[in-house]
Formats: structure tokens, C-alpha cells, sequence
């Protein structure tokens, strides 16, 4: 997928960003989630990154949680449907004609998926030299990768799974297949 990496200084209104969405997306939900945190690099004081909130929803059953999925798409998401990984639904806001792409929603079922992710976010906001190499790393493929996204999120991919696994915590399910 053809997209320009673009990282931007860490923006301490992301989490508000992050509250205000949370606010908005809960009551699509039929019943209340599980979880919904803020993930990904713009949970990460300090940290450069593509100005997209990433929130992962954990919810008990990922099919009845479908239902949610209109409701969504009334507040500016779009469904992936053709996502080829299956563990879990995925959504974006800000797709064209929008000027630029503003959140992920990432629902899962999976306890340890999600755990995955917010061992990874929590291990780079205690450990400052962890989240420099991570910086690092961003840094120099977002040049390489400048116009491939899953090109750079692969990549990247492998460091987060390298920390995780190093803390005891569960492998990914899915493997990038592409």
C-alpha cells in the first residue's frame, strides 16, 4: 500500500485526543467492552509518530461485537472487511475524502493479543532508552520506507515482538503474511 510515512514530534494532546474518542466510541458497543485503551506509538510521551490514535477495544465476544460496527461507521469509521487477519476487526477514521487518516480502532477478543500490545506501550513509557531505540529504529525506516506503510509497520513489527517475547509475554498469532 502506497501511503507517505510522516512522523510528527510527540503532541501531548494525543491523549486527550485519545479521551475524547474513547467517549464517543463506547456507547456503540451493545454492551460495554472489556477494555479500550490508547496503543500504539501516540501513547507514548516522548515518542515521534504518524499523528493516528490507535485504540484497542477488548470485548468478550468478537461476532456479537459486530453489531457495533454500524454505529461506528455513523461516527466517521470505516470497516476493513477484507482485512486478512480474522482475530479481529479493524476500522479507520479519516480515509479519503478525508484529508488525512485520524484513529485506528482495533476490537479483539483475545485477551492475550491485546495484553501483547499494552506490555509493549507500557514498557516504552517506564523505560526512556527503550523508547529511543525504538525512536531510532521508526527514524530510519520511515527513510526507507518513505511511500510503503506495510513496509514500514512490518519492520517495525519485528522489534515489538522481539521486546515483547523478551518480557515474558505472549507471541503474535498472526504473522504478516504479505
Amino acid at each position: 500500500m502506497s501511503e507517505t510515512i510522516d512522523l510528527h514530534s510527540a503532541d501531548p494532546r494525543w491523549p486527550l485526543q485519545f479521551e475524547s474518542e474513547r467517549d464517543l466510541i463506547l456507547p456503540c458497543f451493545p454492551t460495554s467492552p472489556r477494555l479500550i485503551e490508547h496503543m500504539g506509538s501516540t501513547a507514548i510521551p516522548g515518542l515521534a509518530a504518524k499523528p493516528i490514535i490507535d485504540i484497542i477495544v477488548l470485548v468478550e465476544d468478537l461476532t456479537a461485537a459486530a453489531a457495533a460496527i454500524p454505529a461506528l461507521e455513523a461516527l466517521g469509521y470505516r470497516y476493513w472487511a477484507a482485512n486478512p487477519d480474522k482475530t479481529k476487526y479493524y476500522l479507520a477514521k479519516g480515509l479519503p475524502p478525508a484529508p488525512r487518516r485520524t484513529h485506528h480502532l482495533h476490537i479483539h477478543d483475545d485477551a492475550d493479543e491485546v495484553r501483547r500490545h499494552l506490555m509493549f506501550r507500557d514498557h516504552l513509557r517506564a523505560h526512556p532508552e527503550v523508547r529511543d531505540a525504538y525512536l531510532a529504529l521508526k527514524q530510519e525506516l520511515a527513510q526507507r520506507f518513505r511511500d510503503d506503510r506495510e513496509a514500514y509497520s512490518r519492520h517495525k513489527t519485528e522489534f515489538i515482538d522481539a521486546l515483547v517475547l523478551s518480557l515474558g509475554g505472549p507471541a503474535r498469532k498472526v504473522a504478516w503474511d504479505r
